[in-house]
C-alpha cells in the first residue's frame, strides 16, 4: 500500500464512520492496521485478483461464552462504543444463522461472521472497500 492509498483509506473510513480519530497505519507489503485513537481495531488487506484492486477491513470481536448472550444488542453496543457512532446497528440476516449484518443508519457496512474456535466464540467484521469507493476520499 502506498501513501496515497493509505490516505484515501483513512479518509474513507473517517467519512463512513463519522469519526475523525480513525487512522490507517501501513505495515509491510499490502497490509495496514486500523486504529481509533490508540485502540488497534483490526487489519486492512489488499486484494488484486482479477485486475480489480479492492480492500478488506477485518475486525475480530471476542464475545462472551455465556449462552444467554444476545449477539445483536451486544455487538451493536460494542461497535457503537468502538467507533463512537450511535447510528451503527447490527441486524439478523434472513435465512442465515452463522452471520449478522452491520449498518450505519440505512447504509450497509459489512457482515459479521460467527466463528467458534477451540471453544471460543467471536464475530469477524468484514468490511469490503472497492477502489471506486475511495475516489472521493483522502486528498
Amino acid at each position: 500500500m502506498d501513501v496515497q492509498e493509505v490516505r484515501k483509506l483513512d479518509g474513507y473510513l473517517k467519512k463512513v464512520f463519522g469519526n475523525g480519530n480513525i487512522r490507517v497505519v501501513p505495515k509491510k507489503g499490502d497490509l495496514a492496521e486500523v486504529f481509533v485513537g490508540d485502540d488497534d481495531l483490526g487489519e486492512m488487506t489488499v486484494d488484486d485478483e482479477d485486475g480489480d484492486r479492492s480492500y478488506n477491513f477485518r475486525m475480530v470481536i471476542q464475545v462472551s461464552q455465556d449462552k444467554s448472550m444476545q449477539p445483536v444488542p451486544t455487538l451493536t453496543n460494542y461497535l457503537r462504543l468502538k467507533f463512537d457512532n450511535e447510528k451503527i446497528r447490527v441486524v439478523t440476516r434472513p435465512k442465515k444463522l452463522d452471520s449478522l449484518e452491520a449498518y450505519i443508519g440505512d447504509d450497509f457496512l459489512g457482515v459479521l461472521f460467527l466463528e467458534t474456535e477451540k471453544g471460543r466464540k467471536s464475530y469477524i467484521l468484514e468490511l469490503p472497500i472497492l477502489d471506486i469507493d475511495l475516489e472521493d476520499s483522502g486528498e
